[in-house]
Parts: structure tokens; C-alpha cells; sequence
């Protein structure tokens, strides 16, 4: 879910980016903190995934267009959440830019964005936090509001008792403002040295309440150990003893020496000394310039002691076993689908090690799989990054084939067949069961859950190609919510209680590795042909005969989606003669779209450019 701050030519710069820093410092990694703009506000369907709509303070008078001023009270009295900084109030009726209304009692509350003045002081306020010192300023907005049932005061200034803050019932939605800017943190010249930490303590627990009381999750409220990038280790199933000392002699690195590439410098050390590396590192930080790689030689593994987030015994135990039940090879050449795996507790991206680094991605044998716990800049389409959550299943599979085998037409489909794998992996027994016909594809590359009217994403696929002297190199990046909890959408929350003792991240991502070695086998031996995987696709997905519209024509059309193109792999539409009724009669004319370039809005059932 998303966050979003208004970036429109009003806003003060300075508010706008201490907004975005205080709330992303207090909501990440629950919720993603991004600007939106006036445009996008009154073009884009916004309200579909955003949890908090933010407007901070001005420097002129802040003035939509009805048509955004409408869409934004429709938003919020249909359920969502508003946050106003340095803002006026005044309740019942009243010309202003937002007037929100709560249907049950009538009552009514308009939002006044004044421009803010030049002189900061500091100014107490009286809340359930106790004192609170914050900022305020010449121009401090007036407040013209009494309690009651659908109107709150959460802060009062401490000099005449008049409101600084209400929060407002908005029929199903909900409302808090605040006169003064509380995205501005304390500073010592205002307040004797003494009792600055108090005082931000205090202001950082009013933000907290503010935005607890407008819905959303916030992680923990003491403090945690900042996450730094740690050791990763490399290993290879125990059954395949000799998969790590393959890897090194292809890689022309001994143990003790180092792989200079173009994004990260390896070095590759020895068990005994890389997990005191390991174990000194999660208490100081390492030498960003160097990623230590510790080695794991003749099928060991590290201990759970040391890998407490990922059980690399368990999970080669599962793959094992998912393997046999999957019908893979027993002595694939040179080895099977996750066999083979570089393990990071904490990592910046697993897609970038791979892709980034051309001598690692052109001289790793394959298949290789990179897996992380959290990753501190994950990729996604269209150059997004994110910290991923605790619960989250996160990897990269790097795989090499020779173009003779798999044309470069047909690698559009690859994205198609790793998330059918996934989909299908999650109906497995030792996974979801009967539950995982919840988890469903959205065209082009995401998984979704769908859980009565509720579709929920819950993860996504990335797909990266790179062509060296006749061969193909592709890196599948994927992320998978398996145990997190809400606000983020994930697999467990689908099961019952009974049942979340089957669901952990080791045997998940086994028992995707193991679905997807014979589909890929299928699928290269075919010379990239989708046929064998289409009806199974289309079982799977969540567009079949769904209307949209298309925002990327001029004008927008009306189409009704009807499957993939088997040459192509390209979302096939029909247009709609009369809006939502039915087919032009005897028409055969057909609108194909690229799965790169457009964006699928489930919500609002409208196809547009990625931005």
C-alpha cells in the first residue's frame, strides 16, 4: 500500500521533504512513501492502493479543480485516510478547496491551505502524549471547531486551550489536520539542550498516534539495529557435493582471493574465518567496498546459529524431497534448479549482484539461485526499489541457454512461466493446499491473491536478459510475501490458524525451485513455445473476458482482454462497440499490448503507460 504526499506547485519544498522523510522513518517497511503530483491526483487511480493521503504545507493558497477536489472527498468518505499539515478547519458549511461530510450525522468539515509564514517559533501544545513542543509559525491557520461525536481534538495550544489538531469521522473515511507543522523536527537553539531528546521523542510519539488513529500499521516503536549489508555464503546441496568447487574453478578464484567486477568486488574467504567474519560483522559494520563470500565446500552447510533467518539444512532437505514429488531428474547436468545457492541475511539487491556484475553473470555455471532474507534497494519494474519486510521470500534464478534453443522472440514468455510456477507451487500440499487457489497471475508479472471480492498483490516477477556469443543469460528475479503480517498482503494470511505450521520460507522457495525445473525443460525443449503451459495460464489468471480500458489510444478504448498471443506473447483485446455491452458485430480487428510499457490497474480496470 502506498503512502502518498501531494507535490503540487503550492507545497513548500521543505515541508514536502520532511514529510516524506518523517513518514517514511516511521512507516517503512509497511507502507511505501512516494509524491504524487497535481496530474497524476486528478488522473491517475491513485485511490485504489493508497492507505494516506497527505498534503503538507504551502506557501500560496492550495486550490484543486473540483474534479480532484472530488475525487480526493470521494476517496476519503468511501473509506480513506487524510492527513492535513498546518491547516485550517472550520466545521459545517463553508466555500473552501475540501469540504469533507459524514452521512450519518450531517456534519461537515472544510480544509482552509493557507501560505505559512516567516517567523518559526516554538509553541507548546497540550495532547495525550502530554506537553509537546512543536513548531509553529506567524501564519498558524485558524481552527473554528467544538468537540463532538464526529469530531475529535487530539492537541490544544497550551496558552488559550484553542485546537491545533481534530481528527473528523468522514462517513466511512477518516480526517486529521493539524494548525501547526509537525513534519518539522526540534532543534536545540529552541529548546534548552536538556530536553531536546524528550521533546523530539514526544513530537515523533504525536506523528505516531496521528497516524494509528488514521488506520495504518506501524512497525515496532522501539528503536531496532539498522540492518547493514553481512557475509553472504555460498553452498550446494549436499547431494551434489561437488557444486561449489565447480562454481569456484569456473569462476578462475581460489578461496582468499577476490573477484573485482563492475558493481561489487567479492572476496572469497574460508568457513572458520567467514563465520567469525559473519558473526563480527552483526555487531560492527563491514568495509562497504568488499562483499565476503564465505565458502562452504563438499555439500556443508552453516548451522541455523549462523543463518538464523534461513535454514540452508532444511531447505536442501525440502528441495530434496520437492524434487522426487516433482518428477525432476535425479542427475541433472551439472546440477538441479536451487542446488546451487549464494545466501545473504541482509543484501542490497539479489538481481542486482547478478545482472550488475557482467563477469559473475557470464561465468557462474547455472542454474544458480541467489536468495536473500531482506534486501536493502529490491527492484522492481520501472526502476522501483524498496527495504523488503521480514517474511518475505525474495531471489534471483540465473539460467544460461543457447538462443539456437531459445529464440530472443520467445523470451518475453519466461516472466509467463516462472509466475505459473509460482502459482502452481503454492497449491502444493506442503504449501498452501486447497488454500492456494487464492494465488492468482495479473498480467503481465504479478501474483495476486484473491480472497472473495479482495485482490491482493503478493508478489512480483522481474526478468532480466543479457547475450553473449551465442547465448542467453537470464536473471528471474522474484518476490514472494509468505509470512508477513498486515498492512502487507501475504500467503499465510490466506490459511487457517491450524495450518500455518506447513507454511515456512525454506520449503516455499524448494518447492518453486522444484516446479519450475520441469516446466523450464518443457519449455527450452519446445524452443520457447508457450502451447504446452497456455490453457494452464489462462486457468490461472484473473483477466479472462474482463473489460478495460485503454488510456494509451487516442481516444481511450473499450476492450474486452481474451487471452495471449502465442508468437508474441502479447495481451490480446478485442474493442468494445457500445462501452461494457458487447463486440462490434463481424469485426476481427484486434488491440495487442506489450507486457513491457503498460501497467495493468485491476482495480479501476484500466490499461496505461508505465511511468
Amino acid at each position: 500500500m502506498n503512502v502518498l504526499v501531494y507535490a503540487g506547485p503550492e507545497v513548500l519544498q521543505t515541508s514536502l521533504a520532511r514529510s516524506i522523510t518523517l513518514l517514511k522513518s516511521l512507516l517503512s517497511p509497511n507502507y511505501t512513501v512516494q509524491p504524487i503530483s497535481v496530474q497524476s491526483l486528478s488522473s491517475h487511480p491513485w485511490a485504489a492502493t493508497c492507505a494516506l493521503l497527505v498534503i503538507p504545507g504551502c506557501s500560496q493558497r492550495l486550490s484543486f479543480s473540483p474534479s480532484t477536489a472530488s475525487t480526493i472527498k470521494s476517496y476519503v468518505e468511501n473509506g480513506g485516510a487524510f492527513l492535513g499539515l498546518r491547516v485550517g478547519a472550520k466545521t459545517g458549511w463553508s466555500e473552501s478547496t475540501l469540504r469533507f461530510q459524514d452521512e450519518a450525522s450531517g456534519a461537515s468539515l472544510s480544509c482552509h491551505f493557507s501560505p505559512g509564514g516567516e517567523e518559526p517559533k516554538t509553541i507548546t501544545l497540550m495532547s495525550s502524549q502530554g506537553e509537546v513542543h512543536t513548531i509553529s509559525d506567524s501564519a498558524t491557520p485558524v481552527f473554528d471547531v467544538s468537540e463532538s461525536p464526529v469530531v475529535h481534538v487530539l492537541a490544544r495550544y497550551s496558552e488559550d486551550s484553542k485546537p491545533a489538531a481534530v481528527n473528523f469521522k468522514a462517513s466511512r473515511g477518516n480526517v486529521v489536520l493539524w494548525a501547526v507543522p509537525i513534519e518539522v523536527p526540534l532543534v536545540s537553539q529552541d529548546i534548552s539542550d536538556v530536553h531536546i531528546d524528550v521533546a523530539e521523542r514526544r513530537r515523533l510519539g504525536l506523528v505516531r498516534e496521528t497516524l494509528r488513529l488514521l488506520g495504518l500499521y506501524l512497525p515496532a516503536d522501539s528503536p531496532s539495529v539498522a540492518m547493514q549489508l553481512l557475509p553472504l555464503v555460498l553452498t550446494g546441496s549436499p547431494s551434489r557435493p561437488g557444486v561449489v568447487r565447480q562454481i569456484l574453478d569456473a569462476l578462475e578464484i581460489q578461496i582468499a582471493g577476490k573477484l573485482a567486477d563492475a558493481n561489487d568486488t567479492f572476496e572469497f574467504v574460508d568457513t572458520q574465518h567467514g563465520l567469525e567474519r559473519l558473526h563480527r560483522a552483526r555487531s560492527q559494520l563491514l568495509p562497504k567496498d568488499v562483499k565476503p563470500v564465505i565458502v562452504f565446500l563438499d555439500g556443508t552447510s552453516p548451522q541455523l546459529e549462523d543463518t538464523p533467518l534461513f535454514n540452508i539444512p532444511q531447505y536442501y532437505t525440502d528441495l530434496s524431497a520437492a524434487r522426487q514429488q516433482a518428477g525432476c531428474p535425479s542427475n541433472p547436468v551439472p546440477w538441479g534448479v536451487g542446488e546451487a545457492l549464494l545466501y545473504g541475511e541482509v543484501v542490497t539487491s539479489t538481481q542486482t549482484m547478478l545482472d550488475k556484475n557482467p563477469r559473475l553473470l557470464s561465468s557462474l555455471p547455472v542454474p544458480f539461485l541467489s536468495l536473500a532474507s531482506h534486501q536493502l534497494a529490491g527492484r522492481g519494474r520501472g526502476g522501483n526499489t524498496w527495504v523488503s519486510p521480514t517474511g518475505c521470500l525474495q531471489f534471483s534464478l540465473l539460467l544460461r541457454v543457447p538462443l539456437s534453443q531459445l529464440p530472443a522472440t520467445k523470451l518475453v514468455f519466461v516472466q509467463y512461466l516462472f509466475a505459473l510456477a509460482v502459482v502452481e507451487a503454492c497449491r502444493h500440499d506442503n504449501i498452501m493446499g486447497r488454500s492456494g487457489e487464492a494465488v492468482r497471475l495479473k498480467w503481465p508479472n504479478d501474483i495476486y491473491i484473491v480472497d472473495g471480492e479482495q485482490k491482493r498483490k503478493v508478489g512480483g516477477i522481474l526478468v532480466h536478459t543479457s547475450f553473449v556469443g551465442g547465448l542467453v543469460s537470464i536473471v528471474i528475479g522474484c518476490g514472494v510475501n509468505v509470512l508477513n503480517g498486515p498492512p502487507i498482503a501475504s500467503l499465510a494470511q490466506v490459511l487457517s490458524t491450524e495450518a500455518h505450521w506447513k507454511l515456512n520460507l525454506e520449503r516455499t522457495a524448494a518447492t518453486i525451485m522444484a516446479t519450475f525445473e520441469p516446466m523450464w525443460n518443457t519449455f527450452v525443449s519446445e524452443h520457447g513455445s508457450f502451447s504446452s503451459f497456455m490453457d494452464l495460464y489462462l486457468e490461472r489468471w484473473l483477466h479472462s473476458d474482463q473489460l478495460v480500458t485503454i488510456t494509451t489510444t487516442t481516444p481511450p478504448r473499450h476492450v474486452r482482454v481474451t487471452g495471449i498471443t502465442a508468437d508474441h506473447g502479447l495481451l490480446r483485446t478485442i474493442p468494445e462497440r457500445d462501452a461494457w455491452v458487447s463486440r462490434a458485430s463481424g469485426s476481427d480487428d484486434f488491440i495487442d499490448l506489450q507486457p513491457d510499457g503498460n501497467t495493468f490497474d485491476l482495480m479501476s480496470g484500466l490499461i496505461m503507460t508505465t511511468k
